[in-house]
């Protein structure tokens, strides 16, 4: 039966592959622009073309490709546990060496940092792709879809948590103030867990949707169903939207922090709460109120956007997937925006406005993996043929497009306000501006635009349960 509820065993265990991704993904968003610039020593439009080319070219080029080959994997395991499990200890290894500054000349930097972020994006699509389509075949049922997506983005959350509050105390702890050795021993460590991670998701899943004979296809079949499926192209476009948003803001904060909050502002802002953690024996964060706020700043907002994740089930089964995700990604989006008059002394006003765009887009994280799951019902539902992975691929070339625009534009942007590196205290007021468009104004516009198509898919509450309801009497007979 493939509406048989889940157990809590499985849908943790699910979840923790996604943990073990976003260790890296996390890291890919919020540092990857960084560690080019100001650790590793490439110049802002080196790093940019890094960035975006390779990225462009990994995300056309191999998850297609990853996709088409996971959907037509046939063995004892299913079709896309195997992926997780080949891929497991290769990817961990990978993403240390991607973060490895080895004494290498300028040109010679360029050539392994293409060759490891190449090599660390072909492993991630191989691991994270077949895990996506995976929860597209776990079950059929939509509320037990929304549920396992409930708890596969609490498990994000807490990677991104960890990431985001903790990895830049603890790259400074680790190499004793060495960011170079620092972020390496810090990968390394990371690189092991993940390992696991994906092990027990491996060990600890099942594939239940199987297609038949009869529904089998050809590469070609499937991508024509693909460019008349509406509601994928759509979901395509969302997907690039959003992780331009998540990538451009995620990867600038760092910048914003080091170069436009307030350091004396911030430093008042956070003692008392130094002050608390420290009398309860937490005294990770050190004495930096710069690294010390950037953590408890993104601490705030994902704490609160844990919080949103918690309701997103309950309204999506009330008011359907799509009403949700338009109205609360539209919300979320207000308090990006407000980033653009906050001063650099408004340190309550702009922690607020994170912890309040985090609870708004909390509410919309797991919406985004389940509708795409929808997405493969409904081109089964209407072509009589279930492709998972070569959707769920395509959603994954939207995913690192965004994560490679984002990325780059960090870096160009910032080279075009004449930001220079490791230049904290120093740099123009051009730079400075460049700082706060990217954590603002410039990542508003990818979610309002995506907010707006989401007025064009068709997939609405009384549609999902129809196809549910069809689906599961084609499958009975």
């Amino acid at each position: 039966m493939t509406t048989q509820p889940l157990s809590i065993k499985e849908k943790i265990g699910y979840s923790l592959g996604d943990l073990s991704a976003n260790l890296v993904f996390q890291t890919l968003i919020t540092y990857l622009a960084y560690f080019y610039t100001d650790i590793y020593g490439l110049n802002a439009d080196d790093a940019t073309a890094i960035i975006f080319f390779v990225g462009t070219a990994a995300a056309i080029g191999f998850n297609p490709i990853i996709g088409a080959l996971a959907d037509r994997t046939n063995s004892k395991w299913g079709k896309f546990r195997p992926w997780i499990l080949w891929t497991a200890l290769p990817l961990g290894v990978t993403s240390v060496l991607a973060f490895t500054t080895p004494d290498f000349s300028y040109s010679g930097k360029v050539i392994y940092a293409v060759v490891t972020y190449t090599l660390l994006l072909l492993l991630y699509a191989g691991s994270n792709l077949p895990y996506s389509a995976l929860s597209g075949v776990i079950t059929g049922d939509m509320k037990e879809r929304n549920s396992i997506s409930a708890y596969r983005f609490v498990a994000v959350m807490f990677a991104q948590f960890f990431v985001q509050v903790f990895m830049l105390p603890i790259i400074m702890y680790a190499g004793d103030g060495d960011k170079a050795l620092g972020i390496e021993i810090t990968m390394t460590w990371l690189a092991v867990i993940g390992t696991i991670l994906l092990l027990i998701t491996f060990i600890t899943t099942k594939e239940r949707i199987v297609p038949t004979q009869e529904q089998s296809s050809s590469l070609l079949e499937d991508i024509k169903d693909l460019i008349k499926n509406i509601p994928w192209v759509i979901m395509l476009t969302i997907t690039t939207l959003l992780f331009i948003t998540l990538s451009m803001k995620g990867g600038a904060y760092v910048y914003y922090f080091e170069n436009y909050v307030s350091e004396n502002s911030l430093s008042n802002f956070i003692s008392p709460i130094l002050d608390f953690l420290s009398n309860i024996g937490i005294n990770f964060f050190g004495n930096d109120p710069v690294s010390a706020g950037f953590g408890l700043f993104n601490a705030g907002g994902i704490i609160f956007m844990i919080a949103g994740i918690s309701l997103s089930k309950m309204l999506a089964d009330k008011y359907g997937k799509r009403n949700v995700f338009g109205v609360f990604l539209f919300i979320s989006t207000l308090f990006i925006l407000v980033f653009y008059i906050l001063s650099p002394d408004s340190i309550n006003l702009i922690f607020g406005a994170q912890i309040f765009h985090g609870f708004f887009y909390g509410i919309t994280i797991p919406l985004l993996w389940a509708m795409i799951a929808d997405v493969a019902d409904y081109s089964e539902w209407k072509n009589n043929r279930r492709a998972t992975a070569i959707i769920f691929s395509a959603m994954m070339v939207g995913l690192k497009l965004g994560l490679s625009i984002g990325g780059a534009l960090v870096a160009s942007v910032l080279g075009s306000y004449g930001y220079v590196p490791n230049s904290v205290g120093e740099q123009t007021e051009s730079a400075i501006l460049g700082t706060k468009m990217l954590v603002s104004i410039f990542p508003s516009i990818p979610f309002l635009v995506a907010a707006a198509l989401l007025f064009f898919y068709v997939i609405d509450k009384k549609m999902e349960e129809k196809i549910e309801k069809d689906l599961l009497k084609k499958r009975k007979s």
